[in-house]
């Protein structure tokens, strides 16, 4: 939604905006499943049902998720069918750390906190290179394209550079997986939206296989007049010419014309408390039609490379070149009449703001590996030595006015606006280059010690609008230690460093120095040797400096914020019939420094503390209703504040969500409903002239057959 966006990304107006279960009992005596593995599982392959044993996401090489001294989750792509999820924040939403969808639902962006930080633009990879964003300048990924969605929780820079604090996401593509496999699917919800995806692959030749997703979608959405298409088309093909050589391509295509949605950037006073009139509808949408505007298209193409020595060593290179080009026109609501948070007289006027850009980007990345293993005495070392590349330059104009405004209870449009002003005209260009060291030591019959190193230089420049060119490097680093139980319980500790370049400037126009941070972290996993199931809880201590703080136009950099916190996930199939997984995240967040000493101690505004998810599927294998599943969740997302002095309280909000599905053979069919009984909350609020809805109730129909 556009006023999330103009909040977050940095985007500013020139009236001078602020920156701103279905519990059920267990017999017993049910009978116990050993773990589900699927046959040669790889790190960026299939996740066997709810539960992967690998992933690189955590150590850039193909490691068992016990051995990564930090916290991680893992939804396979069958995971992501049973939730229902269309984007990957909606998949997110059951995963621990994570709060997702924090503006309610918005068909262009994922957006994501973890530990209490947005990680929407830092935070945020595939197949383990960087999706950096700034401003508007980025790209959006399909989850249809997605195998895996990862979570690495926790300060990751020495991994992968700069990066959010308080985690990453790392989508991992679908590719060749070397059978011979069609699917398709189709589904229609009750807004009258549609889509149609289809999955190819087959083995070509002995040394080539291919794959070819894609999908087209379109129709209207839940808000007056949203609505939109979207067309994705994913190729991909890996050629084997040996038993120790690979090289897998992978593109993308992604084509997106929309017209916004409603219910956000609304104010506080008639969304979380009545206004005199009373509520503002959930379904209202405060924009043009006739002038809302969303145009994306963009292209990426890259490889992946890897080669294994006689000596055991193995060489990788991984790479990708993308460019995106994105026209916006969004005007959005911004308080009421003189843009204050509370109505004034009888009219129920909003203002608006008239705001376009447009915005082009071009990205080259590229990562270089060498990894071997070396025994020394008693020691097995497993090293990784690398180097990587990140290219990032954005051609940007964004404009606003003030528009005309609008009856918060009885909108009427077509209104001529005031053509927008341009405030930003700037190109930037960013380049990263890092070098770094893993050694994961074995020794002792189950320690498992992790050292990391990493040194980045950044170099910057701007023109237009803003003008510096300036440099900067930084040290990262990461210790781990864990032990492993031959009963499948894992504990560890961690401790890292990470850095974060800004591309934010003074008022005076000089580039503000990376953030920079700590964590402290302590944990178990538990893999049962007598069930297929994962365990896993996680006590971290995250502190985040040099933050950007003040008004807008006259930020500081003298801010600091902790996040400190629990976190509890457990995915299980409980017998042959049940399936569950369970979520719950307890943190502390508050500012430690600050400018304005009143802020010192206080909760940074839309993030939740506290937040618990738990779902069941039943599945039946026998009588009438063989090959049918019910399934359920709950997700509960604690209260938040809507201001920086923590006077305005967001309260905390209840969600059911459902599912009925069947299957025989080939054929599947699926009924999913989100947010069952139709609850009416404020998924949170950026200050008192910007909350936003969380998604109301929705109905989606599916159909999927594989052959």
């Amino acid at each position: 939604m556009r006023a999330v966006k103009l909040a977050f990304l940095g985007s500013a107006a020139t009236v001078g905006l602020s920156n701103g279960v279905l519990a059920q009992q267990v017999d017993s005596d049910a009978t116990r499943l050993e773990r589900i593995e699927v046959e040669g599982e790889t790190a960026t392959g299939p996740v066997g049902g709810y539960i992967a044993g690998r992933t690189a996401t955590g150590a850039k090489t193909d490691t068992p998720l016990s051995e990564i001294p930090q916290s991680v989750s893992v939804i396979g792509r069958e995971e992501m069918d049973d939730l229902g999820a269309d984007k990957a924040d909606e998949a997110l939403r059951y995963a621990a750390g994570v709060f997702a969808q924090p503006f309610g639902y918005d068909s262009d962006t994922n957006w994501i906190f973890i530990r209490g930080f947005q990680a929407t633009q830092t935070g945020v990879y595939q197949d383990g290179l960087p999706l950096y964003s700034y401003g508007f300048g980025g790209f959006f990924i399909d989850s249809f394209t997605l195998e895996r969605i990862e979570v690495l929780r926790g300060a990751s820079s020495v991994l992968y550079g700069g990066s959010n604090p308080g985690g990453l996401v790392n989508y991992v593509s679908k590719r060749p997986t070397g059978e011979r496999r069609r699917s398709a699917e189709t589904w229609i919800n009750d807004a009258g939206k549609a889509s149609l995806g289809f999955d190819l692959q087959d083995r070509v030749s002995d040394t080539l296989d291919a794959r070819l997703v894609g999908l087209v979608r379109g129709g209207d959405g839940y808000t007056d007049f949203e609505e939109g298409f979207r067309g994705v088309v994913s190729p991909s093909f890996t050629w084997t010419p040996d038993d120790a050589t690979s090289l897998t391509v992978l593109g993308n295509f992604t084509y997106m014309d929309e017209v916004h949605g409603g219910g956000g950037f609304l104010p506080y006073v008639g969304t979380v408390v009545d206004a005199p009139f009373g509520r503002i509808s959930r379904e209202a949408n405060f924009a043009e039609p006739d002038i809302d505007t969303y145009l994306r298209r963009q292209a990426s193409l890259g490889y992946e490379f890897e080669h294994t020595f006689d000596s055991g060593w193995t060489v990788r290179q991984n790479a990708r070149a993308g460019y995106a080009d994105l026209h916006e026109v969004a005007p959005y609501p911004y308080g009421y009449a003189g843009f204050s948070p509370t109505p004034a007289g009888p009219d129920n006027l909003l203002e608006r703001i008239n705001f376009e850009h447009r915005t082009k980007t071009t990205t080259f990345l590229l990562d270089n590996q060498l990894e071997g293993t070396v025994q020394t005495g008693p020691l097995q070392h497993r090293l990784l030595l690398g180097a990587d590349y990140k290219y990032f330059r954005m051609d940007q104009v964004q404009a606003s006015s003030t528009a005309t405004p609008i009856s918060a209870t009885d909108p009427i449009y077509g209104t001529p606006q005031p053509a927008p002003v341009p405030y930003i005209d700037q190109e930037v260009t960013q380049r990263q280059v890092g070098f770094y060291v893993q050694d994961q030591i074995r020794f002792g019959g189950g320690w498992i010690t992790t050292f990391n190193g990493r040194y980045d230089y950044v170099a910057t420049k701007s023109e237009g609008t803003s003008d510096f060119d300036t440099s900067d490097g930084a040290w990262s680093g990461r210790l781990g230690l864990a032990y492993q139980f031959a009963n499948g319980v894992t504990p560890y500790a961690s401790v890292s460093t990470f850095f974060n370049p800004l591309l934010e400037t003074t008022a005076t126009g000089e580039l503000f120095e990376p953030e920079e941070g700590y964590q402290y972290e302590v944990g178990l996993k538990y893999e049962p040797t007598w069930m297929d199931g994962i365990f896993t809880v996680a006590l971290f201590d995250l502190t985040r400096q040099n933050v950007v703080t003040g008004p807008f136009l006259a930020e500081t950099q003298i801010g600091e914020v902790n996040s400190r916190g629990v976190e509890f996930e457990a995915k299980a199939n409980l017998t042959e019939n049940w399936r569950a997984r369970a979520a719950v995240t307890l943190l502390d967040v508050e500012t430690t420094s600050d400018e304005d000493a009143g802020l010192i101690g206080k909760t940074p505004t839309a993030v939740p503390e506290q937040q618990a998810a738990l779902a069941l599927d039943y599945t039946f294998n026998e009588g009438p209703l063989d090959g049918f599943t019910l399934g359920g969740g709950v997700r509960y997302v604690g209260s938040s504040w809507a201001d920086d002095q923590n006077t305005l309280k967001v309260p905390s909000s209840t969600v059911f969500d459902a599912r009925i599905g069947y299957e025989r053979g080939n054929f599947g069919a699926d009924l999913y409903v989100t947010n069952l009984f139709d609850e009416v909350y404020v998924a949170s609020c950026q200050e008192a002239l910007s909350c936003a809805y969380g998604e109301g109730r929705s109905i989606k129909f599916k159909l999927h057959a594989t052959w």
